[in-house]
């Protein structure tokens, strides 16, 4: 809370309602209990009040001072007994000799007021009290939302940085099989190795321009896709047969960027590369009320010997769709009939500027 925090036009409200419940009831006392007249009750809880109340905004000062400085407890009860002593002199000084100065010809309400010393002193150390310990509230609140503020945008970072940097070990392992591949194919077939190399560019290129994006269109995920499967089919020929079977609707949804890709590169390394044979690999989206279902499909020769990978692709996808949607059951995995199925459900209400706040 800062200075222009405590001017504030909401502050000013409570503070002057509080303060007008509190000159209204003690004149309700001074009335009704003590015998005073109107006059003398009014001009009484006012002058007491509102001079306190003046008074308070200095205890501001003191407050913000012991918890800037980080005062040890012993300080900062020492500063307070001191500030207590001073404001309450002062505010009982000030008021009582007001009272006196207009009220000087009334001799039955002065033996009142000198009467009721005591009692004004206790009050004025109690009105301290108060002020204090609302003081401190407001100010451990407004410091608990600042901290809490500054740890949600570092988990936003934090969690911006894992992103990126599993999307980071997406693109060099596709990079290092297509490095590999035109390697071969240099050799024996210089044509289409001029071809993947024109094709890898075009992939990479949307790669780059588009890894910053954490979301984008399914179609474009899509497009990207297309240009993946172009370049192994340089690679594996006819061994390869895409079909894909997309509803219209699916294709504006919002979809975390590069998140087909590592299917895509499963679905190849598990049935194609392993298989002599002509293997599909089916792409299908359907548009379901909450989410878009996903679902990637390849058959697969269970007697062919597959090289043992770590998993990184489908660990990388779990982990970005719990980094993103904080849900875990999003990605699905199922091989039967010799059939491979990745199943990804991407909802489409959420809102990803939102729930990360603003970069």
């Amino acid at each position: 809370m800062t200075g222009s925090d405590f001017k504030s036009i909401d502050y000013l409200k409570w503070f002057g309602l509080t303060w007008a419940a509190v000159i209204t009831v003690h004149a309700l006392l001074l009335y009704f209990i003590f015998g005073l007249s109107t006059k003398e009750s009014i001009t009484d809880s006012l002058v007491f009040n509102l001079v306190f109340a003046l008074a308070g905004y200095l205890l501001w000062f003191t407050v913000r001072y012991n918890l800037k400085e980080k005062s040890s407890i012993f300080d900062i009860v020492t500063h307070n007994l001191l500030a207590a002593v001073f404001i309450v002199g002062a505010w009982f000084v000030i008021s009582y000799y007001t009272l006196i100065t207009i009220f000087h010809q009334n001799e039955e309400y002065l033996r009142f007021l000198t009467g009721s010393i005591p009692f004004r002193i206790v009050t004025g150390f109690f009105y301290y009290i108060v002020y204090v310990l609302i003081y401190y509230l407001i100010m451990y609140y407004d410091n608990l939302q600042e901290k809490l503020k500054r740890e949600t945008e570092l988990q936003n970072h934090i969690k911006e940085a894992e992103l990126d940097a599993l999307k980071s070990q997406i693109n060099p392992h596709f990079l290092f099989n297509s490095l590999n591949s035109i390697s071969s194919l240099t050799i024996s077939a210089p044509a289409k190795a001029q071809e993947m190399v024109i094709k890898l560019s075009d992939f990479l290129r949307y790669s780059l321009s588009g890894d910053r994006q954490s979301m984008t269109p399914f179609k474009n995920e899509i497009n990207n896709i297309l240009r993946y499967l172009d370049i192994e089919k340089v690679r594996f020929g006819k061994r390869l047969k895409f079909i894909s079977k997309i509803e219209e609707k699916c294709y504006d949804v919002k979809v975390p960027g590069l998140i087909l890709q590592p299917l895509m590169e499963n679905a190849i390394k598990h049935g194609v590369y392993n298989s002599s044979d002509e293997v599909k690999i089916i792409l299908e989206c359907e548009n379901k009320d909450e989410f878009i279902l996903i679902k990637i499909s390849n058959d697969f020769d269970p007697e062919a010997i597959r090289k043992k990978g770590e998993g990184i692709g489908l660990k990388n996808i779990k982990v970005r769709l719990k980094l993103i949607y904080h849900r875990d059951d999003l990605l699905k995995i199922n091989s039967e009939n010799n059939v491979f199925t990745a199943i990804l459900k991407i909802p489409k209400t959420w809102d990803y500027e939102n729930k990360n706040g603003n970069n």
